[in-house]
Formats: structure tokens, C-alpha cells, sequence
């Protein structure tokens, strides 16, 4: 019998055992996992059992790499060392991934839109996934699913790089093993080795963004890899995710909204009519913290280290903003998110605005490979059901017109 509510509107009955959730799944458990995690009202994430701020400040990024996938830091220089190469190992294009680049960067430029290099990002990992011969995570051990994955890390951000120079009229360069993954990012960007000081900055970013929760990419990896799937199915799945706006799509508007405010005087006439308008504001708030978000505040201060017009003009915007914040939404504790800052440090950089998000790609493909590795040993498929809400079934089919 079709249930109604007190507005007369006709209803279907929830189907029994079945628990009702947030929307978006806020606030629902719905795995085990021992890479991470977040604890939003403390302002305080880790990876494995060690802060991830901490690890930024102090460890490079294949040492923090190989924590993620291991479970463990590397204890002597020698076993840093190793894993190093093994990543260098993995970084050359195998020859027909690399001849195929400048085909799919010209079927992904569309005319009169902006570029995306994201979009060619994943037609490049499927066709990287067939050369190396992915299988199905389901059938394959975790050693062979850990060398997969070590490799799709490393081609990341030379595939992202190769894409942005062809996109630019450039020659894709070729990996420079003795700079690091982090330095050698910057240079087969830009084409110039980058300062310690820039390499550091970046490095300590990529670090800082490697895993972050059951965040909406993260969630679409281990959705995919619960169902079986090979490892590169799962990270371009999770790329289309991190493509969206409301996620990795942030660092560069939030850099453009800075452009458009000027000066901190300025912060008003912006903010105001946007809030009033229920606009949302690129750089500010956060769906897990309640207090300022760490990645932002070490973000800060690594841009206050490379100092500058642009450093102090954001600051003085951060502080106006959240005034502002603070007077029309009490209590809701909106403070510069990650994106604010991590915008600020990649412009001192020198990377490229449309560069932004692939960064962003680059430090958290390691994090998505971490959790297909752990979907896959857990080998529960991920199923939710839904609440239907039109018009009540079963009702009779109208015959066929005519």
C-alpha cells in the first residue's frame, strides 16, 4: 500500500533492512583502513602512524611514498636509496604510450573551450594500462599489484608533463633520475631545473596532499576496485573525480578569485554579494575541519618562506575573508583551505596555472594506489542501495500511441 505523508504526497515504502544515511555519506563509515585518516575538530591528519605534516617537514616524498605503501618509513639511507630507484626505474614512457601523446592531446583540445589535461590523463593511463598488461586486480597477487602500482605512480606526473608541454607547441623531455620526483616534476614542466627552494616547496606540498580520507576521488578508486577491476581502471576513475571543481579543480580558482579581489580592501564588495547569493567560495571551508585545515597552515608558511608581494597581499585577503565569514556565518568556523595556499606556492613555483590540478594528481595518484591495494585484499565489493522517490509503482503501461 502506498504510503502518504501529511503534504498528501505519494510515497513508496523503504524496503526492510535497509539503514537510512546522511546525503553524500557524510559522517558514514563504510571501511577499515590503516593507511590514514583525518580528525577534522582536532585540525590533525597522519598517514600510517605518523602526522603528515610532520612527514612533509622533515622526510621526502619517496620515503612518505613508501610508508603509504608498506606501512613502514625506510630506516638506513641504503633501503631510501632503493626505493628511489625503483621509482626511477618506472618513470621512462614505454615507446608506443609516449607516440600515442600527441594524438590524444589533439583529440582533447576542443575549440573555443579550455584545455583539460586531466581528460587526456585518462585516455593516456588506458592505454599505459594495456601496454603494461593490467589484469584485473582480482587475479593478481599483491606483489605484482604493488609493482603495478609503484610504476603507474612514477608515469603520472611524465605522462601529465608530456601532455602540457605537446599541448604547448613543446617537446616532451625525458626523466631526470637525479633530481627526485618532486624537482624533476618542475623541470619536465618548465624545462629548467628548479631551485632547491622551489623543489622543497613542491615537495613538501605533494607530500602534504598524498592521502586525506575517504575523500570523493579515493572513495571512486576503492568503488572501482571493489568490483574486481584493474589497477588503472580505478585511477582514472578517481581522476575523473579529482577533475570536478568542488574537488582538485580548486588551487587555480581559488588564485583567480585572488586576481579578482586585488587588495584586501577589496575583500568586501567581492565577498558579499557572493555570500548573499549562495555562492560557494573556492579556497575557504572544508567538509571535515573545524578548525584550520593543517595542510593550508604549512602551506602558508612554506609560501611566507619564498616571500613576496603575492604572499603578503594573500594574506592579508585570508584575513579579511574569514572576518567576513566569521560576521555572516557564525559558528560555522569557514578558514583557507589547502587549495588557498597550495595556489599561492605553485604561482612562486613557476608552475603553470593549468599545471594546478595535475600537481594536485601527481602526490595523490599514491594515495589511490595505497587504497586499491587495500580494496583489493579486502575483496568486499561496494554495493549501497538507493531510496526511490517517483511515482509510486506498479501502475499500469499506456498503450503503444498510434
Amino acid at each position: 500500500m502506498v504510503q502518504r505523508t501529511a503534504s498528501s504526497k505519494p510515497t513508496v515504502p523503504e524496503p526492510e533492512g535497509l539503514i537510512t544515511v546522511p546525503r553524500g555519506l557524510k559522517g558514514v563509515v563504510v571501511a577499515d583502513t590503516a593507511i590514514g585518516d583525518v580528525r577534522g575538530k582536532e585540525g590533525f591528519y597522519h598517514y600510517r602512524q605518523y602526522s603528515a605534516i610532520e612527514l612533509a617537514e622533515t622526510r621526502s616524498l619517496e620515503d612518505v611514498w613508501a610508508l603509504v605503501f608498506d606501512g613502514a618509513l625506510p630506516v638506513t639511507a641504503s633501503s631510501s636509496r632503493a626505493f628511489r630507484v625503483a621509482v626511477d626505474r618506472e618513470r621512462v614512457l614505454p615507446p608506443r604510450v609516449a607516440a600515442a601523446l600527441p594524438d590524444l592531446v589533439r583529440a582533447a583540445t576542443p575549440r573555443g573551450a579550455p584545455f583539460e589535461p586531466l581528460a587526456v590523463l585518462r585516455a593516456a593511463l588506458s592505454v599505459w594500462g594495456s601496454e603494461r598488461g593490467l589484469r584485473p586486480v582480482l587475479d593478481v597477487d599483491h606483489a605484482t599489484l604493488r609493482d603495478d602500482a609503484l610504476a603507474l605512480c612514477a608515469a603520472v606526473p611524465v605522462l601529465l608533463a608530456a601532455i602540457l608541454r605537446i599541448h604547448d607547441g613543446l617537446d616532451p623531455l625525458e626523466p631526470a633520475p637525479e633530481l627526485g620526483h618532486a624537482a624533476d616534476w618542475l623541470r619536465l614542466l618548465t624545462g629548467t631545473t628548479p631551485s632547491p627552494a622551489a623543489a622543497r616547496a613542491v615537495e613538501q606540498y605533494l607530500i602534504s596532499t598524498i592521502d586525506h580520507g575517504f575523500n570523493a576521488s579515493t572513495f571512486a578508486a576503492r568503488v572501482v576496485a571493489g568490483t574486481g577491476a584493474d589497477l588503472g581502471s580505478c585511477v582514472v576513475a578517481a581522476v575523473g573525480a579529482l577533475s570536478g571543481p568542488l574537488h582538485g579543480g580548486a588551487p587555480s580558482r581559488a588564485l583567480e578569485a585572488l586576481d579578482e579581489i586585488g587588495s584586501a580592501d577589496h575583500v568586501d564588495a567581492w565577498l558579499r554579494p557572493k555570500l548573499a547569493a549562495g555562492t560557494k567560495v573556492m579556497g575557504f571551508g572544508h567538509a571535515v575541519y573545524r578548525t584550520a585545515d593543517p595542510r593550508g597552515v604549512l602551506l602558508r608558511r612554506i609560501a611566507e618562506g619564498l616571500g613576496g608581494d603575492l604572499v603578503d597581499r594573500a594574506a592579508a585577503i585570508e584575513q579579511r575573508i574569514e572576518e567576513v565569514l566569521a560576521e555572516v556565518k557564525p559558528g560555522r568556523e569557514l578558514r583557507a583551505n589547502v587549495e588557498y595556499w597550495a595556489g599561492v606556492v605553485m604561482e612562486l613555483c613557476g608552475l603553470p596555472r593549468e599545471a594546478f590540478t595535475p600537481t594536485f594528481t601527481v602526490s595523490r595518484v599514491i594515495g589511490w594506489c595505497a587504497h586499491v591495494m587495500e580494496q583489493a585484499a579486502d575483496g568486499k565489493i561496494i554495493r549501497p542501495s538507493a531510496r526511490y522517490v517517483g511515482p509510486p509503482p506498479p501502475q499500469p503501461v499506456p498503450p503503444q500511441p498510434g
